[in-house]
């Protein structure tokens, strides 16, 4: 079952989801509204004949019109979004791509544009006029310039949002907006877990209880997407097994990598080991469902770009740590996971590879503080964002990471600062944290 609602998820973010969607009610629009034509043969007649089409020929210059009108408009709005993505990928990244075309006016415009032409084929179609039958679908012709009309607003509101989407900071703000959905889902703040076990549990002795060690194998070579991690825990609790996982999503696999191990009291066939292995998705790209990092690295390649020789934008770089250190300040608050899972009678089952808030930490300002050599606006405000992520730490391995980047960045600033005074400032910054612990 999570497997499919993981798949859903996928479908409903791809780009010709819901274009076929679209074009799928417009062929079902286009056949109720011609039956509502056959069934009342409706003639106008007064002031109404000037909104409703009354002849044949009137019809079909409707139709053929719009038709055209409507194909042509999608052609322009497919150029604009192809240039929209180019502009994104020279800019922020060719990963970023996959917002833009998950964006969904962007695909709710194109799937608009074809299905009004399609609907216009289907109503054009049934044009008649001869000796023997005369019909004129007066409905869905006047159906057809409705939508005609919202077409025309559309494209306004399309090429304003296009507009504004590829400015850097309207990306950062929707990266930052799919980042605190993405961490809010993984880590509410009430995990509704069980409690973390006071000691860590003897793992190697409880393998050496086991006779048998077995290995699941990557299927294929790429990114692991999804881990049903219900389905491997319902696995073991019923064939009384231990599984110890090796990779998180998120990382990379090379085929027949070894991605957990088995440890069981009888030896099993390949086919029980293959069926426990349809609980990894593996796919070509990392994608944001169970990757907590994946948002974080959108960020940060944001920011390393800007800080690049090419670019040398300060200002990019540090809209990406204001955003970034807001997602931290809430990491704090939250209960990680455990590494391990047990069953209903406190046997440990499964262990797993768990995100912790130093490695979320390290993924989010690493790379930056890295690539901000020469830029101290930049080195400046990573230390204030660790100075206010201190400020909401809770516990003792939060400070001491904190203070961990802090020293990082403070000796960042002492080997490349020019300006005595900024290296002082930075010293007294540095002091809230590293000189409390």
């Amino acid at each position: 079952m999570k497997k499919l609602l993981f798949l859903w998820e996928e479908l409903k973010t791809s780009f010709w989801f819901v274009p076929a969607l679209i074009i799928a009610a417009a062929i079902a629009l286009a056949i109720g509204f011609l039956y509502l034509d056959n069934l009342i043969h409706f003639q106008p007649s007064g002031i109404i004949q000037y909104i409703f089409t009354g002849s044949t020929d009137s019809a079909r210059a409707v139709l053929s019109t719009i038709s055209g009108a409507m194909i042509g408009v999608a052609g322009t709005v497919f150029s604009i979004t192809l240039v929209a993505l180019t502009l994104a990928s020279s800019q922020f990244g060719s990963r970023l791509l996959r917002n833009f075309m998950h964006e969904r006016l962007n695909q709710v415009v194109l799937g608009t544009y074809i299905s009004t032409y399609v609907y216009c084929l289907i109503v054009l179609n049934t044009v008649k006029e001869t000796d023997q039958v005369s019909f004129i679908p007066t409905f869905s012709v006047f159906v057809a310039i409705l939508a005609a009309v919202a077409n025309i607003v559309l494209l306004i509101i399309f090429i304003h949002h296009i507009a504004i989407s590829i400015q850097a900071d309207k990306v950062i703000s929707d990266i930052s907006v799919s980042l605190s959905k993405n961490i809010n889902a993984l880590f509410p703040e009430e995990m509704g877990e069980e409690p973390e076990p006071k000691a860590a549990p003897e793992v190697e002795v409880l393998k050496a209880k086991f006779r048998y060690r077995q290995s699941v194998k990557a299927s294929r070579s790429g990114y692991l997407q999804y881990i049903d991690q219900e389905g491997i825990f319902d696995k073991a609790n019923e064939m009384d097994w231990f599984i110890s996982l090796h990779f998180r999503p998120g990382d990379f696999l090379v085929k027949d990598l070894e991605i957990a191990t088995i440890h069981s009291h009888e030896k099993h066939e390949e086919k029980v080991l293959e069926r426990l292995a349809d609980n990894f998705i593996i796919g070509d790209v990392r994608t944001p469902q169970q990757d907590a990092e994946f948002s974080i690295h959108q960020m940060v390649e944001i920011a390393a770009r800007a800080l690049s020789p090419g670019v040398n934008d300060p200002y990019t770089a540090i809209a990406c740590i204001d955003n970034l250190t807001s997602t931290m300040c809430y990491l704090t608050k939250v209960k990680f996971p455990s590494r391990y899972r047990y069953d209903e009678k406190e046997n440990l089952r499964v262990m797993v590879e768990a995100l912790t808030f130093e490695g979320m930490l390290n993924a989010a300002f690493n790379q930056i503080r890295q690539f901000a050599k020469g830029s101290p606006s930049v080195v400046i405000r990573l230390m204030e964002a660790l100075i206010t992520i201190h400020r909401f730490a809770r516990n003792h391995e939060q400070k001491r990471a904190v203070q961990t980047h802090a020293e990082m960045v403070l000796r960042l600033a002492e080997n490349s600062f020019e300006e005595k005074n900024d290296l002082e400032d930075m010293r007294k910054r540095s002091k809230q944290i590293i000189e409390e612990n």
